[in-house]
């Protein structure tokens, strides 16, 4: 293939290097060399990837860890365009605004469609493998190169607005990938198979309907414990799931992992753990209740599981 996923991951390295660079050198900012080294040892992470040792790349993470949970991670001052020249430039342009976000979706729609067998030679053009992630890579480098043209800005303007909103989420920013990492350890550590030894001695799975709530609310409820849906699908498939509603009731297991994960998602809502979507929002938006997301969200999260329960008992 000709654009590989590899690529994505080295640009977001190197942006995560740029944004170490601007936090090392802001000297507004009391925790700079602790918020610099943050964003360096993550940026190491993916510019470097499966050739870095597994000691190292899981010492990186703990060490990044430490920092964000002792305070070493802080907001800066970015070196942004004025408040004038940005409220002028808002006028100017208008609903033309949203022209980079739409470009989003409809260049990933068009690569993971319009581009799949499409091929230059013997190779092609997009990497197969990860067809939907490579499309929404070339997706957002053509919007950063849209909204430039349409701002008459530059690329290191969009590296100083990237390093804003990056302030601006903190150490949130890597909660999904360090609890997706979570789950793959629960996983490797029989967490699941502990799961099932706990819900078979205590609880009576020989109905169908108390397996399918089980299954469902422990999603939900792991997945507000861990803030990632990804994080629990493996310790409830593997504790629940695959042994009980699979294997025991000869369900099917695409519905298990479709709805088992939809199940999750109901947790996500409900959880401050999900900090990237329930408490950065109350952040950028300057909310006084640090909780006002979640609080809007537990009426919808509550009867979509309830909902999900039902669904997975009569497809299941």
């Amino acid at each position: 293939m000709i654009i590989r996923i590899e690529y994505f991951y080295w640009l977001l390295g190197i942006m995560l290097a740029l944004v170490s660079l601007m936090s090392f050198g802001d000297r507004s900012n009391p925790r700079r060399w602790t918020t610099g080294l943050f964003w360096a040892l993550y940026a190491i992470v993916y510019l470097f990837g499966e050739r870095l040792p597994p000691s190292l790349a899981g010492l990186a993470m703990v060490v990044m860890a430490v920092l964000a949970g002792f305070g070493g991670v802080r907001s800066g001052k970015p070196d942004v365009l004025p408040e004038e020249v940005r409220r002028a430039s808002a006028l100017r342009l208008g609903h033309r605004l949203f022209v980079p976000a739409l470009v989003i979706p409809a260049v990933t729609m068009a690569g993971a469609t319009l581009l799949k067998d499409v091929r230059l030679g013997e190779l092609f053009v997009l990497d197969q493998k990860y067809l939907t992630l490579v499309s929404l890579g070339c997706a957002a480098v053509v919007a950063v190169g849209v909204a430039c043209w349409l701002t008459r800005s530059t690329p290191l303007q969009a590296g100083r607005e990237a390093r804003r909103l990056v302030d601006a989420m903190s150490w949130a920013l890597v909660l999904p990938h360090m609890l997706a990492v979570l789950g793959l350890l629960f996983s490797e550590a029989g967490v699941g198979k502990a799961v099932a030894h706990v819900t078979t001695s205590y609880i009576g799975l020989d109905s169908k309907l108390v397996a399918v709530v089980v299954y469902c609310c422990g999603m939900a409820l792991f997945t507000i414990v861990m803030g990632n849906g990804f994080a629990a699908f493996p310790v409830m498939a593997g504790g629940v799931g695959a042994p009980v509603l699979v294997a025991k009731f000869g369900g099917n297991p695409s519905v298990m992992a479709a709805i088992g994960m939809f199940s999750a998602y109901c947790g996500t809502l409900m959880t401050p753990m999900a900090a990237n979507f329930n408490i950065i929002p109350t952040a950028l938006l300057d909310l006084p209740d640090r909780n006002a997301v979640i609080k809007a969200q537990i009426g919808t999260a509550l009867p979509l599981l309830v909902a999900n329960i039902v669904l997975l008992y009569v497809l299941l």
